[in-house]
Protein backbone atom coordinates (compact mmCIF):
# COMPACT_ATOMS: atom_id res chain seq x y z
CA UNK A 1 0.00 0.00 0.00
CA UNK A 2 1.32 3.50 -1.08
CA UNK A 3 1.26 5.96 2.15
CA UNK A 4 3.26 8.79 0.31
CA UNK A 5 0.70 10.08 -1.56
CA UNK A 6 -1.84 11.78 0.87
CA UNK A 7 0.88 12.84 3.38
CA UNK A 8 2.07 14.77 0.12
CA UNK A 9 -1.44 16.67 -0.55
CA UNK A 10 -1.45 17.56 2.89
CA UNK A 11 2.07 19.14 3.07
CA UNK A 12 1.68 21.09 -0.31
CA UNK A 13 -2.04 22.64 1.73
CA UNK A 14 0.12 23.60 4.87
CA UNK A 15 2.63 25.61 2.49
CA UNK A 16 0.12 27.40 0.73
CA UNK A 17 -1.49 28.36 4.27
CA UNK A 18 1.59 29.48 5.16
CA UNK A 19 2.72 31.95 1.96
CA UNK A 20 -0.96 33.69 2.61
CA UNK A 21 -0.90 33.74 6.26
CA UNK A 22 1.37 36.89 6.63
CA UNK A 23 -0.04 38.88 4.22
CA UNK A 24 -3.54 38.44 5.93
CA UNK A 25 -2.17 39.35 9.28
CA UNK A 26 -0.65 42.43 7.90
CA UNK A 27 -3.77 44.17 6.43
CA UNK A 28 -6.31 43.59 9.72
CA UNK A 29 -4.50 46.26 11.78
CA UNK A 30 -4.76 48.80 8.65
CA UNK A 31 -8.38 47.68 8.37
CA UNK A 32 -9.62 48.31 12.17
CA UNK A 33 -7.91 51.29 12.38
CA UNK A 34 -9.64 52.90 9.31
CA UNK A 35 -13.17 51.23 10.85
CA UNK A 36 -12.54 53.20 14.12
CA UNK A 37 -11.45 56.49 12.02
CA UNK A 38 -14.85 56.10 10.68
CA UNK A 39 -16.67 55.95 13.61
CA UNK A 40 -14.89 58.69 15.38
CA UNK A 41 -16.05 60.96 12.12
CA UNK A 42 -19.80 59.82 12.08
CA UNK A 43 -19.91 60.98 15.72
CA UNK A 44 -18.05 64.20 15.11
CA UNK A 45 -20.70 64.89 12.21
CA UNK A 46 -23.69 63.89 14.77
CA UNK A 47 -23.02 66.39 16.88
CA UNK A 48 -20.91 68.94 15.10
CA UNK A 49 -23.18 71.87 15.35
CA UNK A 50 -24.35 73.68 12.05
CA UNK A 51 -23.28 77.34 11.19
CA UNK A 52 -26.68 79.81 11.18
CA UNK A 53 -27.00 81.60 8.08
CA UNK A 54 -25.33 84.68 7.93
CA UNK A 55 -23.15 84.54 10.72
CA UNK A 56 -20.47 82.47 12.43
CA UNK A 57 -23.03 81.69 15.41
CA UNK A 58 -23.63 77.83 15.53
CA UNK A 59 -27.41 76.55 16.44
CA UNK A 60 -28.61 73.04 17.64
CA UNK A 61 -32.24 71.79 15.81
CA UNK A 62 -34.86 73.20 17.70
CA UNK A 63 -38.48 72.22 17.72
CA UNK A 64 -40.79 74.90 16.72
CA UNK A 65 -44.56 75.16 18.93
CA UNK A 66 -47.01 77.55 18.34
CA UNK A 67 -47.84 79.79 21.47
CA UNK A 68 -50.24 82.43 22.24
CA UNK A 69 -50.85 85.11 24.78
CA UNK A 70 -54.47 84.66 25.66
CA UNK A 71 -55.23 88.05 27.31
CA UNK A 72 -57.90 88.37 30.53
CA UNK A 73 -61.56 88.35 29.08
CA UNK A 74 -64.84 88.94 31.31
CA UNK A 75 -65.70 85.30 31.95
CA UNK A 76 -69.18 84.22 33.79
CA UNK A 77 -68.46 81.98 37.05
CA UNK A 78 -70.61 78.54 36.40
CA UNK A 79 -71.39 76.35 38.89
CA UNK A 80 -72.83 72.60 37.90
CA UNK A 81 -75.04 70.76 40.17
CA UNK A 82 -77.24 67.80 40.14
CA UNK A 83 -80.19 67.07 42.00
CA UNK A 84 -84.19 66.19 42.41
CA UNK A 85 -86.60 68.00 40.83
CA UNK A 86 -89.82 68.71 43.46
CA UNK A 87 -92.89 70.96 43.38
CA UNK A 88 -91.74 74.57 44.81
CA UNK A 89 -94.36 74.37 47.44
CA UNK A 90 -96.06 71.03 47.83
CA UNK A 91 -99.60 70.78 49.62
CA UNK A 92 -100.85 67.43 50.90
CA UNK A 93 -104.27 67.63 50.97
CA UNK A 94 -106.48 65.17 53.39
CA UNK A 95 -109.95 64.93 55.16
CA UNK A 96 -110.56 67.89 57.07
CA UNK A 97 -114.29 66.98 58.20
CA UNK A 98 -115.42 64.08 59.88
CA UNK A 99 -115.08 62.14 56.96
CA UNK A 100 -117.32 59.14 55.17
CA UNK A 101 -117.88 57.38 52.07
CA UNK A 102 -116.44 58.73 49.21
CA UNK A 103 -119.08 59.02 46.52
CA UNK A 104 -116.61 60.58 43.67
CA UNK A 105 -113.45 62.16 42.81
CA UNK A 106 -113.58 64.69 40.48
CA UNK A 107 -109.87 65.31 39.28
CA UNK A 108 -106.91 63.29 38.07
CA UNK A 109 -103.18 63.70 38.30
CA UNK A 110 -101.85 66.56 35.68
CA UNK A 111 -105.26 68.71 36.32
CA UNK A 112 -105.12 71.93 37.12
CA UNK A 113 -107.78 73.31 39.86
CA UNK A 114 -108.47 76.47 41.43
CA UNK A 115 -108.86 77.39 45.06
CA UNK A 116 -111.66 75.92 46.80
CA UNK A 117 -112.63 73.45 43.95
CA UNK A 118 -113.94 70.31 45.22
CA UNK A 119 -111.60 66.98 44.81
CA UNK A 120 -113.56 64.76 45.83
CA UNK A 121 -117.54 64.21 47.30
CA UNK A 122 -118.07 62.71 50.87
CA UNK A 123 -121.62 61.25 51.26
CA UNK A 124 -123.69 62.87 53.67
CA UNK A 125 -126.92 61.95 53.63
CA UNK A 126 -127.43 62.18 57.97
CA UNK A 127 -125.71 65.27 58.10
CA UNK A 128 -128.15 67.04 55.03
CA UNK A 129 -131.11 65.82 57.76
CA UNK A 130 -129.49 66.76 60.64
CA UNK A 131 -129.10 70.82 58.78
CA UNK A 132 -133.02 70.22 58.05
CA UNK A 133 -133.71 69.34 62.01
CA UNK A 134 -131.60 72.67 62.93
CA UNK A 135 -133.56 74.64 60.38
CA UNK A 136 -136.66 73.58 62.15
CA UNK A 137 -136.07 74.15 65.66
CA UNK A 138 -135.39 77.86 64.13
CA UNK A 139 -138.58 78.41 63.03
CA UNK A 140 -140.01 76.96 66.09
CA UNK A 141 -137.79 79.07 68.55
CA UNK A 142 -138.86 82.48 66.66
CA UNK A 143 -142.19 81.55 66.94
CA UNK A 144 -141.55 81.23 70.72
CA UNK A 145 -140.32 84.42 71.00
CA UNK A 146 -142.48 85.93 68.69
CA UNK A 147 -145.23 84.54 71.20
CA UNK A 148 -143.32 86.15 74.19
CA UNK A 149 -143.24 89.91 72.11
CA UNK A 150 -146.71 89.63 71.55
CA UNK A 151 -147.25 88.51 75.62
CA UNK A 152 -144.86 91.67 76.60
CA UNK A 153 -146.97 94.20 74.16
CA UNK A 154 -149.93 93.08 75.89
CA UNK A 155 -148.53 93.98 79.46
CA UNK A 156 -147.32 96.80 78.72
CA UNK A 157 -150.57 98.33 77.52
CA UNK A 158 -152.62 97.30 80.71
CA UNK A 159 -149.98 98.48 83.43
CA UNK A 160 -151.52 102.02 82.93
CA UNK A 161 -154.44 100.86 84.26
CA UNK A 162 -152.74 98.53 86.55
CA UNK A 163 -153.88 95.53 85.96
CA UNK A 164 -150.09 94.21 85.72
CA UNK A 165 -147.35 95.37 88.15
CA UNK A 166 -144.06 96.21 87.23
CA UNK A 167 -142.21 93.33 88.14
CA UNK A 168 -145.18 90.96 85.61
CA UNK A 169 -143.83 93.24 82.78
CA UNK A 170 -140.15 92.80 84.15
CA UNK A 171 -140.73 88.07 83.69
CA UNK A 172 -142.51 88.86 80.23
CA UNK A 173 -139.26 91.19 79.11
CA UNK A 174 -137.34 88.51 80.53
CA UNK A 175 -138.96 85.65 78.79
CA UNK A 176 -138.81 87.70 75.40
CA UNK A 177 -135.06 88.36 75.44
CA UNK A 178 -134.70 84.31 76.53
CA UNK A 179 -136.98 83.15 73.11
CA UNK A 180 -134.71 85.12 71.27
CA UNK A 181 -131.38 84.07 72.38
CA UNK A 182 -132.93 80.38 71.54
CA UNK A 183 -133.74 81.43 68.08
CA UNK A 184 -129.67 83.02 68.05
CA UNK A 185 -128.90 79.46 69.08
CA UNK A 186 -130.94 77.61 66.75
CA UNK A 187 -129.66 79.60 63.93
CA UNK A 188 -126.18 79.02 64.74
CA UNK A 189 -126.21 75.57 65.11
CA UNK A 190 -127.49 75.33 61.79
CA UNK A 191 -124.29 77.39 60.07
CA UNK A 192 -122.05 75.10 62.15
CA UNK A 193 -123.96 72.03 60.60
CA UNK A 194 -123.93 73.55 57.14
CA UNK A 195 -119.80 74.19 57.47
CA UNK A 196 -119.13 70.88 58.96
CA UNK A 197 -121.23 69.40 55.93
CA UNK A 198 -119.34 71.64 53.59
CA UNK A 199 -116.10 70.62 55.10
CA UNK A 200 -116.93 67.23 53.61
CA UNK A 201 -116.19 67.64 51.02
CA UNK A 202 -112.08 67.38 49.99
CA UNK A 203 -111.43 70.84 48.16
CA UNK A 204 -108.42 72.55 47.21
CA UNK A 205 -106.63 74.89 49.26
CA UNK A 206 -105.11 77.14 47.10
CA UNK A 207 -104.68 76.82 42.73
CA UNK A 208 -102.19 74.71 41.63
CA UNK A 209 -101.42 71.30 39.84
CA UNK A 210 -102.28 67.74 40.94
CA UNK A 211 -99.90 65.48 41.13
CA UNK A 212 -101.16 62.91 43.14
CA UNK A 213 -104.42 61.03 44.04
CA UNK A 214 -104.59 58.89 46.75
CA UNK A 215 -108.70 57.99 46.90
CA UNK A 216 -110.97 56.11 45.06
CA UNK A 217 -114.82 55.89 45.17
CA UNK A 218 -116.40 53.76 47.75
CA UNK A 219 -113.36 54.09 50.29
CA UNK A 220 -114.02 55.20 53.92
CA UNK A 221 -112.15 57.88 54.45
CA UNK A 222 -111.58 59.91 57.90
CA UNK A 223 -109.20 62.06 60.10
CA UNK A 224 -106.62 58.93 60.12
CA UNK A 225 -106.78 58.49 56.44
CA UNK A 226 -103.67 60.66 55.62
CA UNK A 227 -103.04 62.27 52.72
CA UNK A 228 -105.65 61.76 49.51
CA UNK A 229 -104.23 64.01 47.23
CA UNK A 230 -100.66 65.98 46.80
CA UNK A 231 -100.75 69.49 44.72
CA UNK A 232 -98.01 71.91 43.65
CA UNK A 233 -99.31 75.20 44.36
CA UNK A 234 -99.98 77.76 41.33
CA UNK A 235 -97.53 74.88 39.79
CA UNK A 236 -94.35 76.21 40.54
CA UNK A 237 -91.20 73.71 40.28
CA UNK A 238 -88.04 73.89 41.76
CA UNK A 239 -84.57 71.36 41.71
CA UNK A 240 -82.83 70.82 45.01
CA UNK A 241 -79.49 71.20 43.33
CA UNK A 242 -77.25 69.44 45.71
CA UNK A 243 -73.70 71.89 45.67
CA UNK A 244 -70.10 71.03 47.46
CA UNK A 245 -69.55 73.37 50.12
CA UNK A 246 -67.41 75.76 48.41
CA UNK A 247 -69.05 76.87 45.50
CA UNK A 248 -72.09 76.70 47.72
CA UNK A 249 -70.02 79.81 49.22
CA UNK A 250 -70.05 81.57 45.92
CA UNK A 251 -74.36 81.59 45.20
CA UNK A 252 -76.70 83.79 46.26
CA UNK A 253 -80.36 84.23 45.80
CA UNK A 254 -81.48 85.93 42.47
CA UNK A 255 -78.59 83.78 40.83
CA UNK A 256 -79.94 82.91 37.06
CA UNK A 257 -79.23 78.55 36.14
CA UNK A 258 -80.43 76.52 33.27
CA UNK A 259 -81.73 73.17 34.51
CA UNK A 260 -81.99 69.76 32.31
CA UNK A 261 -84.22 67.11 33.32
CA UNK A 262 -82.49 63.88 32.54
CA UNK A 263 -83.74 61.62 29.43
CA UNK A 264 -84.32 65.17 27.79
CA UNK A 265 -82.80 67.46 25.70
CA UNK A 266 -84.37 70.82 26.34
CA UNK A 267 -82.99 73.02 29.36
CA UNK A 268 -85.17 75.28 31.20
CA UNK A 269 -84.26 79.01 32.55
CA UNK A 270 -84.47 79.06 36.33
CA UNK A 271 -83.58 81.40 39.18
CA UNK A 272 -82.13 80.43 42.96
CA UNK A 273 -84.46 81.64 45.68
CA UNK A 274 -82.62 80.12 48.57
CA UNK A 275 -79.52 78.43 49.80
CA UNK A 276 -79.25 76.38 52.38
CA UNK A 277 -78.24 77.95 55.22
CA UNK A 278 -76.35 74.01 56.45
CA UNK A 279 -73.98 71.69 55.66
CA UNK A 280 -74.26 68.25 55.35
CA UNK A 281 -71.55 66.68 57.74
CA UNK A 282 -71.32 63.66 55.53
CA UNK A 283 -71.37 64.95 52.58
CA UNK A 284 -70.37 68.18 52.70
CA UNK A 285 -72.67 69.40 50.47
CA UNK A 286 -75.55 71.75 50.55
CA UNK A 287 -78.69 72.41 48.35
CA UNK A 288 -79.56 75.57 46.69
CA UNK A 289 -82.95 75.58 45.69
CA UNK A 290 -83.98 76.82 42.07
CA UNK A 291 -87.59 77.75 41.40
CA UNK A 292 -88.33 76.84 37.55
CA UNK A 293 -91.83 77.61 36.34
CA UNK A 294 -94.32 74.63 34.97
CA UNK A 295 -93.65 72.31 32.10
CA UNK A 296 -94.69 69.17 31.57
CA UNK A 297 -91.13 68.05 30.96
CA UNK A 298 -90.36 68.77 35.12
CA UNK A 299 -92.24 66.10 36.58
CA UNK A 300 -91.50 66.46 40.04
CA UNK A 301 -88.91 63.33 41.53
CA UNK A 302 -87.11 63.15 38.83
CA UNK A 303 -83.02 64.02 38.12
CA UNK A 304 -81.61 67.09 36.66
CA UNK A 305 -78.63 68.88 36.14
CA UNK A 306 -78.19 72.43 36.01
CA UNK A 307 -75.50 75.57 35.54
CA UNK A 308 -75.80 77.84 37.98
CA UNK A 309 -74.17 81.50 36.94
CA UNK A 310 -72.46 82.25 40.08
CA UNK A 311 -71.07 85.72 39.00
CA UNK A 312 -68.41 86.58 36.88
CA UNK A 313 -65.12 87.88 36.34
CA UNK A 314 -61.60 88.60 34.40
CA UNK A 315 -59.59 85.80 33.54
CA UNK A 316 -57.47 84.12 30.99
CA UNK A 317 -59.41 81.59 28.34
CA UNK A 318 -57.09 79.16 26.80
CA UNK A 319 -58.18 76.00 24.16
CA UNK A 320 -58.28 72.53 26.06
CA UNK A 321 -55.00 71.55 23.99
CA UNK A 322 -52.61 73.64 26.14
CA UNK A 323 -53.88 72.85 29.28
CA UNK A 324 -52.09 69.28 30.68
CA UNK A 325 -52.43 67.56 33.35
CA UNK A 326 -50.52 64.60 35.44
CA UNK A 327 -50.64 63.18 39.51
CA UNK A 328 -49.92 67.03 40.54
CA UNK A 329 -52.82 68.93 38.91
CA UNK A 330 -52.97 71.27 35.94
CA UNK A 331 -50.23 72.82 34.21
CA UNK A 332 -49.17 74.17 31.17
CA UNK A 333 -46.45 75.12 29.41
CA UNK A 334 -45.02 78.61 29.20
CA UNK A 335 -42.09 80.19 27.13
CA UNK A 336 -39.62 82.55 29.11
CA UNK A 337 -37.36 84.98 27.93
CA UNK A 338 -34.73 82.69 26.99
CA UNK A 339 -37.20 80.79 25.10
CA UNK A 340 -37.19 77.71 26.96
CA UNK A 341 -39.99 75.77 28.40
CA UNK A 342 -41.40 76.37 31.69
CA UNK A 343 -44.09 74.60 33.94
CA UNK A 344 -46.45 76.73 35.60
CA UNK A 345 -49.16 75.20 37.68
CA UNK A 346 -52.72 76.59 36.96
CA UNK A 347 -56.31 76.35 38.78
CA UNK A 348 -58.89 75.38 36.13
CA UNK A 349 -62.40 77.27 36.40
CA UNK A 350 -65.27 76.87 34.21
CA UNK A 351 -64.87 74.93 30.72
CA UNK A 352 -67.29 75.77 27.66
CA UNK A 353 -67.24 75.56 24.30
CA UNK A 354 -64.96 78.67 24.30
CA UNK A 355 -62.24 77.30 25.78
CA UNK A 356 -60.62 76.36 29.63
CA UNK A 357 -61.01 79.32 32.00
CA UNK A 358 -57.75 79.59 34.29
CA UNK A 359 -58.51 80.71 37.99
CA UNK A 360 -54.95 81.20 39.08
CA UNK A 361 -52.05 80.78 37.84
CA UNK A 362 -51.94 83.15 34.69
CA UNK A 363 -51.81 86.66 34.08
CA UNK A 364 -52.86 86.15 30.58
CA UNK A 365 -49.98 87.73 29.17
CA UNK A 366 -47.76 84.89 29.23
CA UNK A 367 -46.30 83.08 25.69
CA UNK A 368 -48.30 79.78 26.38
CA UNK A 369 -47.75 76.43 24.18
CA UNK A 370 -51.13 75.87 22.78
CA UNK A 371 -50.04 72.70 21.21
CA UNK A 372 -47.40 69.26 21.60
CA UNK A 373 -46.99 70.32 25.47
CA UNK A 374 -47.51 66.63 25.80
CA UNK A 375 -44.09 66.50 23.73
CA UNK A 376 -42.08 69.08 25.69
CA UNK A 377 -40.21 68.74 29.02
CA UNK A 378 -39.16 71.86 31.84
CA UNK A 379 -35.78 74.07 30.15
CA UNK A 380 -35.91 72.70 26.68
CA UNK A 381 -35.43 75.21 24.14
CA UNK A 382 -38.12 75.70 21.63
CA UNK A 383 -38.92 78.00 18.62
CA UNK A 384 -42.25 80.17 19.55
CA UNK A 385 -44.09 81.09 16.72
CA UNK A 386 -47.00 83.31 17.83
CA UNK A 387 -50.48 83.04 17.35
CA UNK A 388 -53.08 85.50 18.08
CA UNK A 389 -55.63 84.42 20.78
CA UNK A 390 -59.28 84.30 18.94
Amino acid sequence: MNYETPLASEDAALVDDASIQPGRRRWLPIAAGAAIVLVVLALWLSMREKPAAGGDAPVQTIPAVTVISPGSSVVARTVNATGSLAARVEMPVGVVGEGGEVRQVLVQPGDWVRAGQTLAVIERSVQTEQARSLAAQIEVARADAKLAQAQLDRAKALVARGFISQADIDQRTATRDAAQARVNVAVAQLAEQRARNGRLDIRAPAAGLVLTRGVEPGQIVGAGSGVLFRMAKGGEMEMLAQVSEDDLATLRPGNSAMVKPVGGSEQFAGRVWQVSPVIDPQTRQGIARIAVSYNAAIRPGGFASAAIVSGSGQSAVLPESAVQSDDKGNYVYIVDGKNQVERRDIAVGQVSDAGVSVKSGLTGNERIVETAGAFLTPGQKVKPEFRKAQ
